[in-house]
């Protein structure tokens, strides 16, 4: 129940960080579009200013010109002439009922075509008439000045019409009054692409991201011409709204990988927990064994009513020793486990003939135990160069541990088929030992290498062991710079191999 409120805590918390990294990434995701869209904006309203204060800078030019040429005419116009007057500016002969206007104070003076010479002694009608005339002669004029400049002014050709300095002023002021302050460069194109103008400092770094505007938007279109402008800080100044939000998915991120490791730890240290009382409960049943057997010989021997021969003295003496030497063997072998932990396992590698030394273990102590089985040991062992730099006791239990794991893993229905081979790959000398035993699952093979780990079913272990022996192998030849792997298939056996380097012949 315990561990279960555990898991579900842990579970939750995870989560939990894993929703907040995701909303403050969707959060700086949007700070950063936000930021995008209010530059976009600045920028075209910044442009579409920059187009309109040129198009007005053109009018007004024009607009000057037609005042001066206008005033020019009528300075030369004599104030009592009252002849038809010709409108030289616009190009077309107007015959006018006003002949000037002059200005007192602020009232507008109108010399009418007539005899009389002040209009306060016209009739009132006839005034109204002629004020009339006079405001739709000059809508008229007005016109006819607005008509010219739309025709007239965009006779020019397109590069006349721009004036660079204006322009880049005009959109360095805009940029400014929309708060954008990054450095720009622009180029100007006619309608059909043609490029009249490049700013002097041009460079084509942000230019894949161009604003674009038109230029003489009111113009037919072979009259129009664009503007461009690139920024290149723009992509810089956006993502960096998203510096703010930095930190905190820094420190968010740092506490979820701490989270992690502490699940990771607490995962390992309860499958070590498990292993751990695995361990006690394969230790209990391996010294129970001899412990009951000597039990059972001292009683016997204390026993006065049973009559003793030597040959029962002998048996127990046996049983005895056998009993004790077990016992001797596998507290070593925890020990060695330990001592190995703590690195203080005292080698003393040597040169070493291991073919040799392969061979001496199977006919010593395998091959008479494999053939009681019904089984046999097909030794081929070829290696042109066996000679390796290894501790000849720790050597002799590697090999001995895998071929009595052999022995005890065997199927029960076949008999035992073991095949030992050596070879030499390159200045490594490689050993094989596979048999046709019981097979180890795939999701097992990860860690069978591991101290106290057995693939078992439950509680229950069809062989006893501390499962310590295949943790001892890895650690002693990774000791002495080797390597060890297995292939296994359910069902079919298994092979281990080991690689050692060799020494020069």
């Amino acid at each position: 129940m315990r561990r279960s409120v555990l898991w579900i805590v842990s579970i939750g918390i995870g989560i939990s960080f894993v929703v907040l990294l995701l909303l403050q990434g969707q959060y700086t995701q949007l700070m950063v579009k936000m930021r995008k869209d209010q530059f976009d904006e600045s920028v075209k309203r910044s442009l579409d200013q920059a187009s309109h204060d040129l198009e007005r800078n053109e009018t007004f030019n024009y607009l000057e010109g037609v005042v001066s040429n206008y005033v020019e005419d009528l300075t030369q116009v004599d104030d009592e002439d009252a002849a038809p007057h010709t409108n030289k500016v616009l190009g077309n002969p107007t015959l006018i009922g006003v002949q000037r206007f002059d200005t007192i104070g602020t009232m507008p003076r109108l010399s009418l075509g007539l005899n009389q010479r002040s209009p306060f002694s016209v009739p009132s009608q006839q005034f109204q008439m002629a004020v009339r005339n006079a405001y739709l002669y000059q809508k008229n004029i007005l016109d006819e000045v607005i008509y010219s400049i739309l025709y007239s002014a965009s006779e020019n050709s397109f590069e006349e019409r721009i004036n660079t300095k204006v322009l880049d002023a005009s959109l360095r002021m805009a940029l400014e009054q929309n708060g954008v302050t990054l450095p720009f460069h622009f180029t100007i194109n006619t309608s059909d692409g043609r490029e009249v103008y490049r700013c002097s400092d041009y460079e084509e770094r942000g230019s894949d991201y161009t604003y674009t505007q038109t230029l003489f938007r009111n113009d037919p279109a072979n009259k129009m011409g664009v503007v461009r402008v690139h920024f290149p800080g723009r992509n810089r100044y956006i993502m960096g709204i998203s510096r703010l939000m930095m930190p905190a998915m820094v420190f968010t991120l740092i506490l979820f990988v701490q989270f992690m490791f502490i699940i990771y730890l607490f995962v390992r240290q309860r499958k070590i927990s498990e292993m751990k009382n695995d361990f006690v409960n394969n230790m209990t049943h391996e010294f129970k064994t001899p412990i009951a057997s000597l039990s059972l010989a001292a009683e016997m021997l204390a026993d006065k009513s049973v009559n003793k021969s030597p040959a029962m003295y002998d048996s127990l003496g046996k049983v005895i020793e056998t009993e004790t030497k077990r016992l001797r063997f596998q507290v070593e072998k925890v020990l060695q486990m330990s001592l190995y932990d703590h690195e203080n396992i005292a080698l003393k590698p040597e040169e070493l003939n291991a073919d040799e030394l392969v061979e001496n273990i199977i006919s010593t102590s395998f091959a008479l135990k494999v053939e009681r089985l019904g089984g046999r040991i097909d030794a081929r062992l070829e290696a042109e160069n066996p000679t390796i730099y290894f501790d000849e006791l720790h050597f002799t239990n590697v090999i001995s541990t895998l071929m009595d794991n052999a022995v005890k893993y065997r199927r029960e229905e076949m008999p035992l088929q073991l095949s030992v081979r050596s070879r030499n790959q390159g200045r490594k000398y490689v050993l094989s030992i596979c048999d046709n035993g019981i097979g180890i699952k795939k999701e097992d093979l990860k860690r069978i290498f591991e101290k106290f780990y057995r693939v078992h079913t439950g509680n229950q272990h069809n062989v006893k062991g501390f499962g310590l022996g295949l943790a001892y192998v890895r650690n002693m030849v990774r000791q002495h710079k080797g390597a060890v792997r297995v292939e296994s298939e359910l069902g079919q056996g298994t092979t281990f191999t080991i690689t050692l380097p060799t020494l020069k012949s």
